[in-house]
């Protein structure tokens, strides 16, 4: 449907340009003209090109690498709606960035979700759209709606149009067991957890897998790759205990370090994951990029429509 007469209005900052095209392409909505450049010392300078009194605006930002400058500069574009009269201000942030720190864990640590949450809501934000958070309970960081989507509708897609038989869900840790229950609920098969054991302060070892996987596929999934060494490491024990396949699932590809190097050499024959995040450089051969535009453009029409979008959740549920 066309929105070329409506007040929404889609804004990209540049962190993903390519994602907020995509999205313009599915609602059929030009991209608000806008000039997003740096001063000769590095800071962000903003200059919007339309008048966007009364629109209602959705700004697509993930914070992912570089952390910082991205979230900074989301802010400062939530800023320039709200001094122009925007109408409402969405902030569209695929990949939340400072999700790991929800809860104070040890003394004398912050819990920097929590004051992103605040700075977000201060600087103007009237809802957040997000997909994935590391941690459900975000959520309630914050005092303004959150739409908390799952990729799992679009990666599971592509897991079944892999048409894999005797099926197995394997979660990489204790900690992924929930996003793997979900995982094993929607495709209706078995769950496993691979058993990781810490032995010192930087050494990890895995050495168990609870569940059976010989003579099986098996679906690795998490919700980001970081650094790679957990999920290339739970692909080498699945594959030593007589899996046949592993597919690794993950939503968001943080990819930082040695990432790539441990996925183009990890036991996994392919890797699926999402666009929240802009994947630059050089990738894994086994690397594959599902897009979430789609989930992504029919949650934003409901929002501006006013609809419900737990409708996109029990799209997940029955998937």
């Amino acid at each position: 449907m066309s929105y070329k007469d409506s007040r929404l209005k889609l804004l990209s900052g540049s962190a993903h340009t390519e994602l907020t095209s995509e999205i313009a392409s599915y609602l059929d909505v030009p991209l608000t003209a806008a000039s997003i450049g740096r001063f000769p010392d590095g800071e962000i300078d903003i200059k919007l090109h339309e008048d966007m009194r009364g629109s209602d605006v959705f700004v697509l930002q993930p914070t992912g690498p570089p952390v910082n400058e991205n979230m900074i500069e989301l802010l400062l574009i939530v800023d320039t709606l709200r001094r122009a009269s925007a109408g409402r201000i969405t902030a569209v942030m695929p990949y939340f960035g400072y999700a790991r720190k929800d809860r104070k864990d040890e003394g004398r640590v912050p819990i920097s979700a929590k004051v992103m949450a605040n700075i977000l809501v201060s600087s103007g934000v009237d809802r957040v759209l997000t997909i994935d958070l590391h941690a459900q309970q975000i959520q309630g960081f914050f005092d303004i709606p959150v739409d908390h989507l799952w990729a799992r509708s679009v990666l599971g897609e592509a897991v079944q149009e892999m048409n894999l038989d005797n099926l197995v869900v394997c979660s990489p840790d204790v900690g992924g067991v929930k996003l793997a229950r979900a995982w094993a609920k929607s495709l209706r098969c078995p769950l496993t957890i691979v058993d990781k054991r810490r032995v010192s302060g930087d050494t990890v070892v895995m050495e168990n897998v609870i569940g059976a996987v010989e003579g099986c596929n098996v679906l690795l999934t998490d919700d980001m790759i970081s650094t790679a060494g957990t999920i290339t490491e739970a692909a080498r024990i699945l594959k030593e205990k007589g899996a046949l396949r592993v597919i690794i699932a993950a939503t968001h590809a943080v990819l930082c370090g040695p990432a790539v190097e441990r996925l183009q050499n990890c036991a996994a024959e392919k890797v699926l994951v999402s666009n929240t995040i802009a994947l630059r450089g050089a990738l894994p051969d086994n690397l594959e990029v599902v897009s979430v535009a789609p989930l992504l453009a029919r949650a934003i029409t409901r929002i501006h429509r006013e609809e419900s979008v737990s409708a996109l959740f029990e799209e997940v549920k029955t998937a």
